[in-house]
């Protein structure tokens, strides 16, 4: 295998982000992008490195065995979707496989404590086309000097752009303005914003629709190059025949050079500045720049997943939420809460979060502006329970350390990069964190995204090998003997997951026994003192033990 070499193979597996390994034969391998597995292709080498290729895609020759048609016709052309090909099921499957493949990577290894956490499958999205209640599109050509056209970027090109008139993933509002905005602008022969040269007008169009209650938030995004009476297009909008309704319509003037959606000036042409929506019950306002979750209703989904994973914090709990956004996270916390402190460095995201608690009448909560890692520093309040949903980058490093600094029992990392959190989870294992559930939720069908729920809780470090972490004492390997005669503590295990889907210790069952008055073996893995401190047994999972003795005949 040389460089600019055309080879064939069969895609073996695709990880995450989006990464196909090619088997081009016994001994050969070569990654690619934009495959799926089972595909036959033919690539080109771009680089061999360790006796591996990274190659470019140039011919699907045979599809994947599950492989359909997208039913998207951008489909390819777009770099917005991924998995189109293949049917909703099929993705799902194919995700969950790569993040728990990651999350097992650092979980797994022998030694480590948390080698026996709790995975539970990826969490569908409740719809998987219109999903979407926001889209940055952005001005330009699909070939040079060629007409206005108003998109999405071409796969594998920053300068192309492909109009996607007709896109899954919104629904036919969003389809109506951009073909309508379009025809507009090519009547008035107004030039986009080129990348090179750094001239033109006509920059991004960014549309924002609210699921429940259907109110549309537009801005159009130019230089300041040209002189244009915007109201003519706010006319033209408002005269449209859509299902929503303009509450907002902002002409939004940027003269950076990043091909990025911001703004030096925000001019509002129609209504106000914010459209309104809910979350699990709870009301939003929505600006233009706010963070918020783009997929709705699985963000209902993601949110319930946290709240099930924090379970009883207890009403006199302290709860950091940090990189807050507009405090979804923090307000869904704060009614079984002493107190929530949301730190966001988004300054206007703060603000819309100050609001949304007023709106919903929770005064417990409180929205600090800054960067996490400078801000943990001013904070008096110290945490009983913390709440992390970072950037796709993870946690700074230093900001990490002062978390885990806390030395708190149990952390919720939520995550939409698992290469960051599996980076980020390595440092909580070194401290003597455990992770004891995980969970994906599909909050971006067609896509190779998701996001990730790590619920991880404390224990001590064995410094001479991270991998390695334990707890203060362990009983799991006491009195592997039969209960009575009648079944091992394997065998108990093994129906208590198989009849109500939880799973216990070792530990656990002893402690049930022992309130049996059933007698244990010797166990010489106990505390030193009487006194110290070890985990009790749920009664929950107190039942179901209860339950198995009872089924058993051990009771």
């Amino acid at each position: 295998m040389k460089k600019n070499e055309l080879v064939t193979g069969i895609v073996e597996y695709v990880d995450f982000p989006n990464k196909g390994l090619v088997k081009v034969d016994d001994t050969t391998f070569c990654t690619v992008k934009n495959v799926l597995p089972g595909q036959k292709v033919v690539l080109r080498v771009k680089k061999i490195r360790k006796g591996k290729g990274e190659g470019q895609l140039m011919e699907v020759l045979e599809k994947a065995p599950n492989e359909i048609e997208p039913a998207c016709p951008h489909f390819g052309s777009c770099g917005g979707c991924t998995y189109l090909g293949l049917c909703y099921e099929d993705q799902l499957a194919l995700k969950e496989k790569q993040i728990k493949k990651l999350l097992d990577g650092v979980l797994c290894q022998p030694g480590s404590s948390s080698a026996d956490y709790v995975w539970e499958g990826i969490r569908r999205s409740p719809v998987n086309e219109e999903y979407r209640n926001k889209m940055e599109f952005t001005f330009g050509d699909e070939v040079k000097d060629g007409p206005l056209a108003l998109g999405m970027h071409k796969r594998g090109s920053f300068y192309d752009i492909v109009s996607v008139k007709n896109c899954r993933i919104v629904d036919e509002d969003y389809r109506i303005i951009l073909d309508s905005t379009i025809k507009f602008f090519e009547d008035k022969d107004l030039p986009f914003f080129h990348r090179l040269s750094h001239e033109g007008y006509l920059r991004h169009l960014l549309v924002r629709k609210a699921k429940y209650t259907g109110q549309i938030l537009l801005a159009i995004v130019t230089t300041s190059q040209k002189d244009f009476d915007m109201n003519e297009y706010k006319d033209m909008l408002l005269g449209l025949d859509i299902k929503g309704n303009f509450e907002s319509i902002e002409h939004i003037i940027n003269d950076s050079l990043a091909d990025v959606v911001k703004a030096d000036e925000i001019n509002i042409l129609y209504g106000r500045d914010y459209i309104e929506d809910k979350i699990l019950g709870l009301d939003f306002k929505i600006s233009t720049f706010s963070f918020f979750q783009t997929n709705t209703l699985s963000a209902e989904v993601l949110y319930s997943a946290a709240r099930e994973y924090i379970g009883d914090s207890g009403d006199d709990a302290v709860v950091y939420d940090l990189y807050s956004g507009t405090g979804t996270i923090a307000q869904l916390m704060a009614p079984v809460a002493k107190k929530v402190i949301g730190v966001e460095i988004v300054e206007e995201a703060v603000e819309a979060a100050k609001e949304n608690a007023k709106l919903n009448g929770l005064h417990n909560c409180e929205f600090i502006a800054g960067d996490v890692l400078k801000v943990l520093d001013d904070i008096e309040e110290k945490p009983d329970f913390i709440i992390l949903d970072p950037p796709r980058d993870g946690i700074h490093p230093k900001a990490l350390g002062k978390i885990i600094g806390y030395g708190i029992d149990k952390l919720i990392y939520i995550s939409c990069k698992p290469t960051s959190l599996v980076r980020d989870l390595e440092e909580f294992l070194r401290a003597g964190y455990v992770v004891t559930r995980a969970c994906c939720v599909d909050q971006f069908p067609g896509t190779s995204h998701t996001e990730t729920v790590v619920l991880l809780s404390k224990g001590v470090v064995d410094k001479d090998n991270f991998r390695k972490v334990k707890v203060d004492f362990s009983l799991e390997d006491m009195d592997l003997t039969e209960l009575r005669g009648k079944a091992t503590y394997a065998q108990v295990k093994e129906y208590i997951l198989n009849e109500f889907g939880l799973k216990v210790s070792s530990l656990y069952i002893a402690q049930v026994k022992k309130k049996c008055g059933i007698e244990t073996g010797e166990n010489h893995n106990l505390p030193k003192s009487e006194d110290a401190r070890q985990p009790q047994v749920t009664p929950e999972k107190e039942e179901a033990i209860m339950k198995a003795f009872r089924h058993f005949g051990v009771i």
